[in-house]
């Protein structure tokens, strides 16, 4: 493909400043965010206690229940502690060197596609994507996972250059094989819905024998498989103890690619009745629930079997109140290049013009990325939450980097790129009006950039030279809104929405949540984390000095009991309890408290062998949950409740989902 003229200098130093602006975006006071998803925060501290731990990605220091995804995710995490210490900013620093490297990666992978200019417009659009900069500043595993994803890109464009010998060219392929994998030990299937991109781009985009490329991919399967399922073959294969595997229904990691981490996020549901470990989804406290896309407080639904995270499910989720600020400023552009593409290879193959075979592959990788994840967000029945949209910012980004420098280096492009600017600018005024009262200036700054850009097209359209000019023309109306919401996020108050961050005024579980009053007060942000904090989900990353108090007496009364606390609680309820404490303090069902671990006769074994002694218990819905409602009845049958007078405390004693809990003393 033709490129945009810069000169070699201009390049490095263009290619350095973006990669320093997204280092800004992702890491602006960082060391003050707090903990991020308090969950992880948690697993990170857990996975330092041992080699099981750390190997199968341990929720609590005792090994009994992993977090709810494979653990590569939370390795550098760990790592990362070992060097500076147990503290949030460093849980999260991996997360920026993550981000930074994808812009990196972006930028080469694209620059031996589309050339030069077009990489650094790639580089420079997946910087600013604002639901890029909301994930990167947080510890979620969908960082890393787009950096594998991203670097598996490059590598199979590689392969694909022209003049590579066959030998070289398989170990390219072999190696984006690899990478793909290791995101499926970052996020399981996840990683996998780019497979038919990647396909498609190989088997069209090489000039080699048929039969190369079909052994070639078949060498490339078998690195996929292996390098995906090493770690559920471990997990499942382990011969001793091992923990519970969080969010399956019967403790294998084969069950939680086939089911609620997996295929569950496609079609709906985990284990029966939609939640891992068979129970539903509890009602929230205080009634909350977040809106669909109708911008409406509708029901979220059990199960998450509308996706209640991100909108109902439907073609136009990606441009819904929750989503849309997120991700799709540039998406509508994106698909009009797509269309533009398939139409222009359509209409060279009748004139028998000859398609350079490297330069279709790129265009099948990035445009097959965008659509198959496009299409699957949009109808996934499953949970969804709208930072998994972070997904389509590298392949947005490239398309739309290509498609910039394709109109900017032809005489007609003027002509198209006035509709460019149009619908970017159109879009940005219907994303910003939704709501008006954050930043809604906004978009009457996009509608005067856009304005000045149409009309120095015009102008320019006569002309025999555009290039640079034209792809600004393009870039600084259509990048103005999203920009403008990724520098807000970044400068403004940390975001204490850990669990699903998102940018910009959203008063949802997207974003910042609504004060006591019902109206958001906080320019639609969380406030940042603060001592006993808690979020929607019932967590926070500090102890109460009444939790602290209940914490303090099961320590000091336990004697050598291992397990000095269980907490019969959703993880984000018990997060607290093992971040600010070196003592062995587990939780009970996993993320939302309904998987089956520990079991009731596990618990009775371990009050019976001496192992345990307090158990702090609830009656919150949750504990109502599948196996959740046989550990709560054992509990009450078997222990005894201690007077909050013994730990100085008072008869509702803490929180989880809102309910009230008792300390009880367990065997004698």
């Amino acid at each position: 493909m033709t490129d945009i003229s810069l000169p070699h200098r201009g390049r490095r130093y263009a290619l350095t400043a973006i990669c320093l602006l997204a280092a800004l975006l992702y890491g602006w006071s960082w060391w003050t965010w707090g903990w991020g998803n308090s969950y992880y925060s948690a697993a990170v501290k857990s996975m330092s206690a041992s080699v099981t731990t750390f190997l199968f990605g341990s929720f609590d220091p005792a090994g009994v229940v992993t977090v709810d995804k494979p653990p590569m995710a939370l390795w550098p995490q760990v790592v990362s502690t070992w060097i500076f210490g147990y503290h949030g900013w460093a849980l999260l620093l991996p997360q920026i060197v993550e981000g930074v490297a994808a812009v990196f990666l972006l930028h080469r992978a694209v620059r031996r596609w589309a050339g030069e200019g077009a990489g650094l417009i790639a580089a420079l659009v997946l910087a600013v994507t604002p639901v890029t900069v909301a994930i990167n500043r947080d510890n979620n595993p969908d960082t890393l996972l787009v950096l594998l994803l991203v670097a598996a890109a490059y590598a199979l464009t590689r392969a694909l250059r022209a003049g590579i010998t066959p030998r070289r060219a398989t170990g390219w392929l072999v190696l984006a094989a690899f990478l793909i994998g290791c995101g499926f030990t970052t996020k399981m299937l996840a990683a996998w819905v780019c497979l038919p991109a990647f396909l498609l781009a190989y088997l069209f985009g090489t000039s080699a024998p048929w039969r190369r490329r079909i052994g070639d991919l078949a060498a490339a399967g078998g690195v996929l498989l292996v390098s995906s399922l090493w770690w559920v073959a471990l997990v499942d294969l382990w011969p001793g103890d091992k923990p519970y595997i969080g969010g399956s229904t019967d403790g294998s990691a084969l069950d939680l690619v086939l089911g609620y981490n997996g295929l569950g996020r496609i079609f709906g549901g985990g284990g029966p009745g939609g939640m891992p470990g068979g129970g539903g989804m509890p009602e929230i406290p205080g009634g909350f629930q977040p809106p669909g896309s109708s911008g409406g407080d509708t029901p979220m639904p059990r199960g998450g079997g509308g996706g209640g995270f991100g909108g109902s499910s439907g073609p136009f989720r990606m441009f819904n109140e929750v989503v849309g600020g997120q991700i799709s400023w540039l998406l509508p552009l994106a698909l009009l290049i797509v269309v533009a593409a398939v139409v222009f290879a359509v209409r060279a193959r009748r004139r028998g013009a000859v398609i350079v075979p490297a330069d279709r592959g790129g265009w099948l990788l990035w445009g097959g990325w965008l659509l198959v994840n496009a299409v699957i967000f949009s109808f996934a029945s499953g949970i969804f939450h709208s930072y998994y949209t972070t997904m389509l910012a590298p392949a947005m980004a490239a398309l739309v980097g290509a498609g910039t420098v394709w109109l900017a280096r032809r005489p007609w492009g003027t002509v198209a790129a006035m509709g460019a600017v149009a619908v970017t600018a159109v879009w940005a005024w219907v994303l910003i009006s939704r709501d008006t009262s954050w930043n809604g200036w906004l978009r009457y700054a996009v509608l005067a950039a856009a304005v000045a850009a149409i009309a120095f097209l015009f102008i320019a359209r006569r002309g025999t030279r555009t290039g640079p000019a034209v792809a600004a023309a393009v870039l600084i109306p259509s990048l103005l809104a999203p920009a403008t919401w990724s520098l807000a996020y970044a400068f403004g108050p940390p975001d204490g929405n850990g669990v699903n961050p998102a940018a910009g005024p959203r008063n949802t579980f997207g974003g910042g949540m609504p004060a006591a009053g019902g109206r958001d007060t906080t320019g639609g942000r969380t406030p940042g984390p603060r001592p006993g904090g808690r979020g929607p989900m019932g967590g926070g990353t500090e102890l109460t000095a009444e939790q602290r108090r209940i914490l303090d007496y099961a320590v000091a009364h336990s004697g050598g009991a291992r397990i000095k606390l269980a907490i019969n609680s959703s993880a984000m309820g018990t997060a607290a309890y093992i971040m600010n404490s070196d003592e062995t303090v587990i939780g009970m069902g996993g993320f939302m408290g309904s998987d089956d671990a520990p079991t009731a006769d596990q618990l009775d074994r371990w009050v019976k062998a001496g192992e345990l002694r307090y158990v702090l218990s609830g009656s919150g819905p949750e504990r109502m949950m599948g196996a959740a409602q046989s550990r709560t009845t054992w509990i009450s049958r078997t222990c005894t409740a201690v007077p909050a007078t013994e730990y100085g405390g008072t008869e509702q004693s803490g929180t989880s989902f809102g309910g009230a809990q008792t300390l009880y003393r367990c065997g004698t």
